[in-house]
């Protein structure tokens, strides 16, 4: 994914400030802890049906783009 700032937001107020998903609580940072812990895109969208697999591409675009 080359665009990932319509899934990425980022809100002062929330989180802290971290980036999140689409507006949601969930950070770019849990979703990237889940697959390093192992859990696959369907397990995540299972736990967490409000993501979208789009959603977790994002997060690795994103991480991939941030120093």
């Amino acid at each position: 994914m080359k665009n990932y700032s319509e899934r990425i937001t980022v809100e002062a107020g929330k989180r802290g400030g971290k980036p999140c998903i689409r507006g949601l609580r969930i950070t770019v940072y849990d979703v990237l802890s889940w697959l390093t812990d192992g859990m696959s895109e369907s397990e995540i969208i299972v736990d967490y049906p409000e993501l979208m697999v789009e959603d977790i591409k994002a997060c690795l675009a994103f991480s991939h783009l941030t120093p």
